[in-house]
């Protein structure tokens, strides 16, 4: 028998998945605070040690689509502590490096396989599961924890690697990620059917999508090569794909860095990167909101325009201290910078059913952080041949603006009301 309660669970399941997403976001900002340290420690080139944040980066999203199917068959709980561990043993290995390949296996391969397990697919799974009204508004706060992650731990961790040395950012996140695993045991319910609960906001007759018999991997696979035959699931790649490669990749890699380029101190660049952070908790939280009402393609449109116009403008605004440009630039980025999640969430829906929508959400976020693992290589390249970034920003915004037009041709002429159920 199904029970109401005056508090729904959902908000507990969101809250825990909440704060494991801002640790993860920790881990996953550390890298461009690594950049300058390494350099000055080994004498490595840029371009060495961005490859290792491409390969994390690129194994972030290849893994998601992996983990979603591994969720649904073997239950959330049993992934994200795994994915926890994972990344704590990358951590800690990190600090007994003295060669770029190593940087490569640790960072690269281990704690990247780790944080992809977790990914925005754990949101998205979360959020799919738990709530049927305010699901938007869910994804919208669960993406916006990666931002707080940054905003919470990019300058510290900044301040950390100048007064205790580099091999205190992966002592603290290795400690940070094992602390988490008794809290996912402890506080994270896989399912509102196992409390005899419907989700939040479901109606009556609420009957949860049929869940696959195939296995983890399979089900990934064959939902690939489904998806593969609608012009909407590459559309949805192709837009994510630049959102990764103008984010992560390329600004999240790359800002702090290239303001040192300009004479800027690295605190204050990663205070200026957590500043974005913490006005894209504001946009994404309100860009949920608005996808549980409005038509998320025209979303879509404005936010990948808006993006593009603010890396046409960013080379022109770094300096060695902060002016009221740069800021324009933090605040204006910053409200767009995974602003586009939940509409994207949303629309994946309509390529192969509500059923496999978080599946198809792992395919386009790896397109994601495909497009980010270039960026992170190919800016590094950039700098390296031509002595700085310019390039790499404006033909990321160059992408950007060529994407907010096509993003309009997704799912075209369908209602869209449906997804909302």
């Amino acid at each position: 028998m199904v029970r109401k309660r005056r508090f729904h669970p959902a908000w507990i399941a969101a809250t825990v998945t909440f704060f494991t997403l801002v640790a993860t976001a920790g881990f996953r900002s550390a890298p461009s605070v690594l950049i300058i340290p390494l350099e000055d420690a080994f004498g490595w080139s840029r371009d060495q040690i961005s490859l290792a944040i491409a390969v994390n980066v690129l194994l972030y999203g290849l893994t998601a689509p992996f983990a979603a199917a591994l969720m649904e068959r073997f239950t959330v709980r049993k992934v994200v502590m795994g994915a926890l561990t994972t990344v704590s043993t990358g951590a800690f290995l990190t600090t007994l490096i003295h060669a770029p390949w190593q940087l490569v296996a640790t960072w690269g391969v281990i704690v990247g396989i780790g944080t992809g397990s977790m990914a925005l697919v754990f949101a998205a799974t979360v959020a799919n599961r738990w709530f049927v009204k305010r699901r938007g508004l869910v994804i919208g706060a669960l993406t916006a924890a990666a931002a707080t992650g940054q905003l919470v731990f990019l300058p510290g961790l900044t301040h950390m690697s100048q007064s205790y040395g580099w091999k205190s950012i992966g002592l603290t996140i290795g400690a940070a990620s094992l602390f988490m695993v008794p809290m996912i045991f402890l506080f994270l319910r896989e399912k509102p059917s196992d409390l005899a609960l419907l989700p939040y906001g479901a109606p009556h007759d609420w009957t949860p999508p049929q869940p696959s018999g195939m296995s983890a991997g399979r089900l990934a696979i064959v939902s690939l090569k489904e998806a593969s035959a609608h012009k909407d699931f590459w559309y949805l790649t192709g837009s994510f794909f630049v959102c990764g490669l103008s984010t992560s990749g390329l600004i999240g890699t790359h800002f702090i860095p290239a303001a040192h380029d300009h004479g800027m101190g690295q605190v204050v660049a990663a205070s200026l990167l957590a500043l974005i952070g913490l006005f894209d908790v504001i946009g994404t939280i309100f860009s949920g909101w608005l996808t549980d009402k409005y038509d998320p393609r025209k979303l879509l449109f404005f936010y990948y325009g808006l993006r593009g116009l603010s890396l046409f403008l960013l080379p022109s605004i770094l300096f060695s201290s902060v002016h009221p440009s740069t800021l324009v630039f933090v605040i204006f980025y910053g409200l767009d910078w995974v602003a586009t999640v939940p509409p994207t969430v949303m629309l994946c829906r309509t390529v192969l059913g509500a059923a496999r929508g978080t599946v198809i959400y792992g395919w386009v976020f790896a397109a994601h952080q495909i497009g980010g693992s270039i960026a992170a290589l190919g800016g590094a390249i950039v700098r390296v041949k031509f002595g700085d970034y310019a390039a790499a920003f404006y033909v990321s915004g160059a992408l950007c603006l060529i994407t907010s037009y096509y993003v309009l041709q997704i799912a075209k002429g369908k209602d869209l009301a449906s997804l909302r159920v």
